[in-house]
């Protein structure tokens, strides 16, 4: 028997329903990943089947004594006391007993006190008659697990830590079904794998949202996508989803071009004028009129964010020089002699576990710290741009228009003037919501929010310190690309494995002791290398970048590159990378070209040829990366 049953859902809080004739059948041991844009309603539908709030329309039917738990996405206000009372808190009375015996044990221990013991065996006996010993049991076993200070004040933790209590509170539950909004939100990526690696063997039913794309290819068993209200269903994990996605898109954009064409031919007849009103067909005029509802009634896809970094004059080659840098913080040591160079055209990315410094370490390079030890040397013409994941730079009391403009109405975009209002639709936000306070964006907008504050600044180095959060996978996918084609050196903190895998081309890992790695590629080559007890070099960020640069270093060692090639294929391997890069920037202005509609109403075959030369070198483009790729593996045979 399923756990849960929507059936025809409606939800709306003014405007268009967020959930409209919404069903949905969960069934005991899924794990189910929610997809959808930021604002599409995600977390509604979370809180409607939790009972938090009820439907305007249709049922939501549950089994008999099911348990429902929710990790909402943002830290509750309020929740005082220490680790273990807000983690027993989720037991309600029991949780309160447990509570009080722990902290009585621990009185008892500290400091032997009648007064105390009589307590304490006065909340024994009523922990027995509640029979709470199990859940005490299991609350502190869900403690350990999860490596919380039980002791610890609730309101002194990292927000990433906070929200490792507050999932050990849903957990002590022991729920039917679990949700979970958000729960990666200030991970660091051990917690993150742990946190797979548990789910996959709870016996439990799990609904979760996430746009960490990896964590949701690991764990779900069903996709469910909220899009423009309706729910669909997507069997198999996140691969299997975004390839049936880009399928259906496909043929509902061939469905509506066709309907709409439908129309427009049937609009003209209606206005053929007289002859063709005296042999008009009334059942014709209707089925024009329900043609016109269905189209009033159509809901378009949210559009995608238009991310355009301002690109400042390069930089020098020499980015930043770190010599022997150490640092500490009231006794703890959280850099130990760090030396590395950051080059232009670096894509550096930062992991470590929270609370580790990386943090420090960009305030470091900044200059916004001074080290114990060594020294930080910048490079000429820097023009920097500084992501806080803190969100410093937003005034919260202040309009969107304010954060971004200070008053102003023009902006100058790459040297042209833009009105801020069309600058902020790039950014999804609305004329309305433009207006609005950032009090009351959601944690997406926010981000989206500084991203536009960001990139209105032109620059050649970005430091991005955790930009991911909150924002939706089509936002991440889209500042990737951005990302990748930036030209200036990138320093990026992030817990996102994939993102760092599509991004950067080596990592900074902070290590025990404040010893910090530096390994060539990605997050999985470091994952790699780490397991392999190989470490890339110290003496350089430069690993392979992505074909499209004009200059390729290869990732062997110098005493290494070229082994086995000869001289003809040592000239060819130089030469690729530049053709690569020209043969991209030909098929961009090929596809520029087939994009324009005035070339599909020029006379003769324009169009048609120039789809064939598309074709032909994207498979020259093609062959060209497969050849490039053989001769780099041959470099390390």
């Amino acid at each position: 028997m399923s756990l849960l049953q929507l059936k025809s859902v409606q939800v709306g809080f003014g405007g268009p329903a967020l959930l409209e004739s919404v069903d949905l059948i969960i069934e005991p041991g899924e794990r189910i990943g929610l997809v959808g844009r930021n604002g599409a309603g995600k977390t509604t539908l979370l809180r409607l089947i939790s009972g938090e709030i009820q439907p305007d329309q249709g049922e939501v039917a549950r089994r008999q004594g099911v348990q429902v738990a929710r990790l909402e996405q943002e830290v509750p206000t309020g929740l005082a006391g220490s680790v273990f009372d807000a983690v027993a808190g989720g037991l309600g009375e029991r949780g309160t007993l447990i509570s009080r015996y722990h902290d009585l044990s621990r009185q008892l221990a500290d400091a032997p006190d009648a007064s105390v013991l009589d307590a304490l065996e006065k909340t024994q006996n009523a922990l027995e008659a509640a029979g709470g010993w199990d859940v005490q049991q299991q609350t502190e076993t869900l403690i350990t697990q999860l490596d919380l200070p039980a002791d610890s004040p609730f309101d002194a933790l990292s927000g990433g830590l906070k929200r490792r209590v507050l999932l050990a509170r849903a957990l002590v539950t022991e729920p039917d079904l679990l949700l979970l909004d958000e729960p990666t939100n200030h991970l660091d990526i051990d917690a993150i794998t742990w946190l797979e690696s548990h789910f996959k063997a709870w016996r439990g039913t799990l609904l979760f949202i996430s746009h960490d794309r990896q964590f949701v290819d690991t764990l779900a068993t069903r996709i469910i996508e909220l899009d423009r209200g309706r729910l669909t269903s997507w069997p198999g994990n996140f691969t299997a989803y975004t390839q049936l996605k880009e399928a259906a898109l496909e043929a509902e954009s061939k469905e509506q071009a066709r309907f709409d064409k439908k129309l427009a031919q049937e609009e003209v007849w209606i206005r053929q004028g007289i002859k063709a009103r005296r042999t008009r067909n009334e059942g014709r005029v209707r089925a024009l009129q329900a043609l016109r509802r269905e189209r009033r009634q159509r809901r378009e896809r949210i559009g995608d964010v238009k991310l355009n970094i301002q690109k400042a004059e390069g930089s020098g080659k020499l980015v930043a020089k770190i010599k022997n840098v150490s640092y500490r913080y009231e006794g703890e040591t959280f850099i130990r002699d760090f030396s590395t160079l950051l080059m232009r055209g670096d894509k550096v990315g930062i992991v470590g576990p929270n609370g580790s410094g990386k943090t420090t370490l960009l305030q470091l390079i900044l200059g916004h710290l001074e080290p114990v030890t060594g020294e930080v040397h910048l490079g000429t013409r820097l023009e920097i741009a500084y992501f806080d994941q803190l969100r410093r730079d937003l005034d919260l009391s202040g309009t969107v228009v304010d954060n971004v403009a200070n008053g102003k109405d023009m902006l100058t975009i790459n040297g042209q003037p833009r009105h801020v209002m069309s600058y902020l639709q790039d950014f999804l936000f609305t004329p309305d919501r433009a207006r609005s306070p950032v009090s009351v964006l959601s944690g997406g907008e926010r981000n989206r929010l500084l991203l536009a504050k960001l990139f209105l600044k032109p620059s050649n180095t970005l430091v991005l310190d955790e930009p991911t959060n909150d924002l939706d996978m089509e936002t991440l996918e889209l500042l990737e690309e951005k990302l990748i084609d930036y030209p200036g050196c990138i320093l990026l903190v992030s817990h996102d494995r994939a993102f760092l895998n599509n991004v950067v081309t080596s990592i900074l890992a902070f290590e025990e002791g404040g010893r910090i790695g530096d390994y060539v590629g990605g997050y999985d080559d470091w994952i790699q290398q780490r397991k392999g007890g190989q470490e890339a070099p110290l003496s350089s960020l430069s690993p392979t970048p992505s074909p499209k640069t004009a200059e390729v270093k290869s990732t062997k060692p110098v005493a290494q590159r070229g082994k086995r090639l000869g001289y003809m294929e040592k000239r060819e391997l130089d030469a690729l990378p530049a053709k690569i890069e020209k043969m991209e920037e030909q098929l961009e202005a090929i596809r520029e070209t087939l994009s324009d509609p005035e070339l599909y109403t020029t006379p003769g075959n324009r169009a048609a040829e120039e789809a064939a030369r598309l074709e032909s070198l994207e498979q020259e483009l093609e062959e060209a990366y497969a050849r490039w790729e053989a001769l780099e593996a041959k470099t390390a045979s």
